[in-house]
Protein backbone atom coordinates (compact mmCIF):
# COMPACT_ATOMS: atom_id res chain seq x y z
CA UNK A 1 0.00 0.00 0.00
CA UNK A 2 1.41 3.41 -0.99
CA UNK A 3 1.48 6.12 1.62
CA UNK A 4 -0.86 8.90 0.63
CA UNK A 5 0.60 11.89 2.43
CA UNK A 6 3.81 13.30 3.89
CA UNK A 7 3.97 15.01 7.27
CA UNK A 8 6.96 17.17 8.14
CA UNK A 9 8.30 16.45 11.63
CA UNK A 10 10.15 19.05 13.70
CA UNK A 11 11.61 18.93 17.18
CA UNK A 12 10.70 21.73 19.59
CA UNK A 13 13.42 21.56 22.24
CA UNK A 14 12.59 22.55 25.82
CA UNK A 15 14.19 21.56 29.14
CA UNK A 16 10.87 20.61 30.80
CA UNK A 17 8.56 19.66 27.96
CA UNK A 18 10.25 18.89 24.65
CA UNK A 19 7.88 18.34 21.74
CA UNK A 20 7.81 16.74 18.32
CA UNK A 21 5.31 18.29 15.93
CA UNK A 22 4.00 17.29 12.52
CA UNK A 23 2.63 19.58 9.84
CA UNK A 24 1.05 18.63 6.55
CA UNK A 25 2.03 19.85 3.06
CA UNK A 26 0.03 23.05 3.67
CA UNK A 27 1.85 23.71 6.99
CA UNK A 28 -1.27 22.94 9.02
CA UNK A 29 -0.47 21.46 12.41
CA UNK A 30 -1.67 17.85 12.49
CA UNK A 31 0.07 16.38 15.54
CA UNK A 32 1.87 17.41 18.73
CA UNK A 33 3.85 14.71 20.50
CA UNK A 34 4.72 15.44 24.13
CA UNK A 35 8.19 14.44 25.34
CA UNK A 36 11.28 13.04 23.69
CA UNK A 37 9.82 9.72 22.57
CA UNK A 38 8.15 9.75 19.16
CA UNK A 39 6.45 6.36 19.56
CA UNK A 40 2.92 7.79 19.69
CA UNK A 41 3.59 10.02 16.69
CA UNK A 42 4.90 7.09 14.66
CA UNK A 43 1.83 5.00 15.54
CA UNK A 44 -0.45 7.92 14.67
CA UNK A 45 1.26 8.35 11.30
CA UNK A 46 0.95 4.62 10.51
CA UNK A 47 -2.72 4.62 11.51
CA UNK A 48 -3.39 7.52 9.14
CA UNK A 49 -1.31 6.17 6.26
CA UNK A 50 1.26 8.97 6.20
CA UNK A 51 5.02 9.12 5.87
CA UNK A 52 6.85 11.15 8.49
CA UNK A 53 9.85 13.11 7.23
CA UNK A 54 12.29 14.68 9.71
CA UNK A 55 12.89 18.34 8.95
CA UNK A 56 15.70 19.41 11.26
CA UNK A 57 16.25 22.81 9.63
CA UNK A 58 12.62 23.70 8.99
CA UNK A 59 11.16 26.61 10.95
CA UNK A 60 7.37 26.65 10.71
CA UNK A 61 4.96 28.99 12.46
CA UNK A 62 3.87 26.03 14.59
CA UNK A 63 7.41 25.43 15.86
CA UNK A 64 8.00 29.13 16.52
CA UNK A 65 4.68 29.64 18.32
CA UNK A 66 5.01 26.52 20.48
CA UNK A 67 8.56 27.57 21.44
CA UNK A 68 7.27 31.03 22.41
CA UNK A 69 4.42 29.49 24.40
CA UNK A 70 6.75 27.17 26.34
CA UNK A 71 8.98 30.18 27.11
CA UNK A 72 5.98 32.06 28.53
CA UNK A 73 6.06 34.60 25.69
CA UNK A 74 2.88 33.60 23.82
CA UNK A 75 -0.63 33.38 25.19
CA UNK A 76 -2.62 32.57 22.04
CA UNK A 77 -1.91 30.44 19.00
CA UNK A 78 -2.50 31.71 15.48
CA UNK A 79 -2.10 28.51 13.54
CA UNK A 80 -3.97 26.55 10.93
CA UNK A 81 -4.93 23.25 12.50
CA UNK A 82 -5.96 19.95 11.01
CA UNK A 83 -7.02 17.64 13.83
CA UNK A 84 -7.96 14.22 12.50
CA UNK A 85 -10.71 12.39 14.37
CA UNK A 86 -14.35 11.42 14.47
CA UNK A 87 -16.99 14.16 14.37
CA UNK A 88 -17.56 13.70 18.12
CA UNK A 89 -13.84 13.90 18.90
CA UNK A 90 -13.46 17.02 16.75
CA UNK A 91 -16.40 18.64 18.58
CA UNK A 92 -14.70 17.93 21.91
CA UNK A 93 -11.37 19.26 20.65
CA UNK A 94 -12.96 22.46 19.26
CA UNK A 95 -14.56 23.01 22.66
CA UNK A 96 -11.18 22.69 24.41
CA UNK A 97 -10.11 25.86 22.61
CA UNK A 98 -12.79 27.75 24.57
CA UNK A 99 -11.34 26.97 28.00
CA UNK A 100 -9.70 30.27 28.99
CA UNK A 101 -6.00 30.36 29.79
CA UNK A 102 -5.44 30.08 33.53
CA UNK A 103 -8.74 28.24 34.08
CA UNK A 104 -9.67 24.58 34.33
CA UNK A 105 -12.86 22.68 33.59
CA UNK A 106 -13.96 19.30 34.84
CA UNK A 107 -14.84 16.55 32.39
CA UNK A 108 -18.50 17.12 33.33
CA UNK A 109 -18.20 20.83 32.46
CA UNK A 110 -16.55 19.95 29.15
CA UNK A 111 -19.32 17.42 28.41
CA UNK A 112 -21.97 20.09 29.09
CA UNK A 113 -20.16 22.57 26.85
CA UNK A 114 -20.09 19.96 24.06
CA UNK A 115 -23.87 19.55 24.48
CA UNK A 116 -23.63 16.02 25.92
CA UNK A 117 -23.90 16.54 29.71
CA UNK A 118 -24.28 12.82 30.46
CA UNK A 119 -21.26 11.85 28.35
CA UNK A 120 -18.39 12.89 30.64
CA UNK A 121 -16.68 9.52 30.18
CA UNK A 122 -16.88 9.67 26.36
CA UNK A 123 -15.67 13.26 26.46
CA UNK A 124 -12.75 12.16 28.64
CA UNK A 125 -11.87 9.46 26.14
CA UNK A 126 -11.97 11.98 23.25
CA UNK A 127 -9.90 14.40 25.33
CA UNK A 128 -7.29 11.68 25.77
CA UNK A 129 -7.08 11.21 21.99
CA UNK A 130 -6.45 14.91 21.29
CA UNK A 131 -3.75 15.01 18.58
CA UNK A 132 -2.94 18.67 19.31
CA UNK A 133 -2.29 18.96 23.05
CA UNK A 134 -1.26 22.41 24.29
CA UNK A 135 -2.72 24.10 21.19
CA UNK A 136 -6.10 22.52 21.94
CA UNK A 137 -5.56 22.66 25.71
CA UNK A 138 -6.62 19.27 27.05
CA UNK A 139 -4.31 19.90 30.02
CA UNK A 140 -6.93 22.37 31.32
CA UNK A 141 -9.38 19.52 31.99
CA UNK A 142 -9.23 18.10 35.52
CA UNK A 143 -11.17 15.74 37.74
CA UNK A 144 -14.48 16.79 39.30
CA UNK A 145 -12.77 17.05 42.69
CA UNK A 146 -10.05 19.34 41.29
CA UNK A 147 -7.43 16.60 41.02
CA UNK A 148 -5.03 16.34 38.12
CA UNK A 149 -5.94 13.29 36.10
CA UNK A 150 -4.96 11.88 32.74
CA UNK A 151 -2.45 13.60 30.49
CA UNK A 152 -0.36 12.05 27.75
CA UNK A 153 2.73 13.95 28.84
CA UNK A 154 2.32 12.88 32.48
CA UNK A 155 0.85 14.67 35.46
CA UNK A 156 4.08 16.58 36.20
CA UNK A 157 3.92 18.08 32.70
CA UNK A 158 0.23 18.89 33.17
CA UNK A 159 1.02 20.69 36.45
CA UNK A 160 3.88 22.57 34.75
CA UNK A 161 1.57 23.72 31.91
CA UNK A 162 -1.14 24.85 34.34
CA UNK A 163 1.46 26.74 36.38
CA UNK A 164 2.81 28.34 33.20
CA UNK A 165 -0.70 29.61 32.40
CA UNK A 166 -1.63 30.61 35.91
CA UNK A 167 -2.33 34.31 36.52
CA UNK A 168 -0.44 33.87 39.81
CA UNK A 169 2.64 32.39 38.12
CA UNK A 170 4.84 35.34 39.01
CA UNK A 171 3.84 35.09 42.68
CA UNK A 172 4.47 31.32 42.74
CA UNK A 173 7.90 31.77 41.17
CA UNK A 174 8.70 34.49 43.73
CA UNK A 175 7.53 32.29 46.61
CA UNK A 176 9.66 29.38 45.32
CA UNK A 177 12.70 31.66 45.12
CA UNK A 178 12.12 32.95 48.67
CA UNK A 179 11.64 29.39 50.00
CA UNK A 180 14.80 28.22 48.21
CA UNK A 181 16.81 31.13 49.63
CA UNK A 182 15.68 30.42 53.23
Amino acid sequence: MALTEIWHVEHVPHPVLPLWIATDADDRLVYVNLGNSRTRMLAWGMRHDVRLVDETNRQTAAKAQLSEYLAGQRFRFELELRPIGTPFQCAVWRTLAHIPRGETWSYAELASAVGRPSAARAVGHANGRNPLPIVLPCHRVIGRDGSLVGFGGGLAAKRWLLDLESPWRGLALFENAVTSAS
